[in-house]
C-alpha cells in the first residue's frame, strides 16, 4: 500500500465538491484532482452523445496527470458515461455516484417509497431506477427531474426565496391527495443538491429522511482504494460499514503530505468563493483549465 498518484475526480461543475468534501474526510492523506466544468453546465439537459464526450475529455486529462482511480462526481455522467469511461481506461478504476447512493437509499427506507430528484438525463436514463430496483425489488420509486437547480447552485444562490419556491414546485407532486408524503426518503441524485439540503430539508420537514449520494460515494471509494490496494503511503483508515453515514472516524493525523487541486473550466473565481463557504477555508484556490489547450508529457 504504497501508491502517492492522486485521486481524480469531475464533475459538470461545483456540485461535484460535495463529493470531494467527503472523500477528504474519510481519505485524508490521499493526494485529489477535482475537475469541474462550469463552461458546460448543465449536463442533464444535453443529449447522451455529448455527456460522454466531455466525460471522456476529461477523464482523459486525469489519467494524463496519473489519476490511479477516478470519481464520477456527476449523477448525470456516471448514469450515461460510466461504461463508456470503463472501456476507454481498462486499468483505472472508475466509480460513480449512482450505485452507492442506490445503495443507501434502499438501506434508508422504512415503506419502501422513495423518491430521487435528479437532473433530467438522469431520470430518463432510468439508472436510480434500476439500481434500486436491484437493492430493492419491491420499493415504490418516484422520480422528479430537477434540472432548473443546477443553474441556480452554479450561480451561488443556495439560500434565497426564490429558490424556496423551486423546491415546492419540484416536490409538491410527491405529496398525496391528503397532503402527507407518498415517500419516507428522498435520494439526492444529482451531486449540486447536498449543497441545498437544509432548503430541500426546510420543504420536506422532519417526516422524509433524506440520502445525500455524495457521502456515498465517498465510502465506495475508500473501499475501491482498500481492495485495489491503492493506499497512499502512510495512510490509514478504517472501512466503510455504512453507504449512508461516514463510517469509521479517519485518524486525525497522517504521515503524508497530500496535494489538492481544484479546477474549472468556468470563473476561477466563482468556484473558488463557494470552495471557501464549503470547506471553511480560504486556502483553496481553484485554477481555470482550457481541456482545448494542447498537453505536454
Amino acid at each position: 500500500m504504497n501508491d502517492p498518484r492522486p485521486i481524480g475526480l469531475f464533475d459538470s461543475g461545483v456540485g461535484g465538491l460535495t463529493v470531494l468534501r467527503e472523500v477528504w474526510r474519510r481519505l485524508p492523506g490521499e493526494s485529489t484532482i477535482y475537475v469541474g466544468d462550469s463552461a458546460r453546465t448543465p449536463y442533464g439537459t444535453r443529449p447522451e452523445s455529448e455527456v460522454i464526450a466531455f466525460s471522456e475529455e476529461i477523464a482523459d486529462y486525469l489519467v494524463a496527470r496519473g489519476a490511479k482511480a477516478i470519481v464520477i462526481a456527476c449523477n448525470t455522467a456516471s448514469a450515461v458515461a460510466l461504461q463508456a469511461l470503463r472501456r476507454r481506461h481498462p486499468t483505472v478504476p472508475i466509480l460513480g455516484v449512482v450505485r452507492p447512493g442506490a445503495t443507501a437509499a434502499a438501506l434508508a427506507t422504512r415503506t419502501g417509497h422513495i423518491g430521487v430528484l435528479a437532473t433530467k438525463a438522469t431520470v430518463q436514463s432510468g439508472a436510480y431506477f434500476a439500481a434500486i430496483k436491484e437493492e430493492s425489488p419491491a420499493a415504490v420509486i418516484e422520480e422528479r427531474a430537477a434540472s432548473e437547480l443546477v443553474p441556480l447552485i452554479e450561480s451561488g444562490e443556495l439560500d434565497s426565496p426564490r429558490l424556496d419556491a423551486a423546491i415546492a414546485d419540484l416536490l409538491a407532486p410527491l405529496r398525496s391527495s391528503s397532503g402527507g408524503w407518498r415517500i419516507d426518503t428522498l435520494l439526492l441524485g444529482c451531486t449540486h443538491f447536498p449543497l441545498i439540503r437544509a432548503a430541500i430539508a426546510r420543504g420536506l420537514g422532519e417526516s422524509v429522511a433524506v440520502v445525500d449520494a455524495a457521502a456515498a460515494a465517498a465510502a465506495g471509494l475508500a473501499d475501491l482504494v482498500a481492495v485495489n490496494r491503492l493506499d497512499a503511503p502512510g495512510s490509514t483508515r478504517g472501512t466503510a460499514a455504512d453507504a449512508g453515514r461516514l463510517g469509521h472516524e479517519a485518524p486525525a493525523h497522517v504521515a503524508v503530505t497530500p496535494t489538492r487541486e481544484i479546477f474549472t473550466t468556468g470563473d476561477a473565481a466563482a468556484v473558488t468563493a463557494l470552495a471557501a463557504r464549503l470547506f471553511r477555508s480560504d486556502e483553496l484556490v481553484a485554477e481555470h483549465l482550457d481541456l482545448s489547450a494542447p498537453r505536454h508529457p
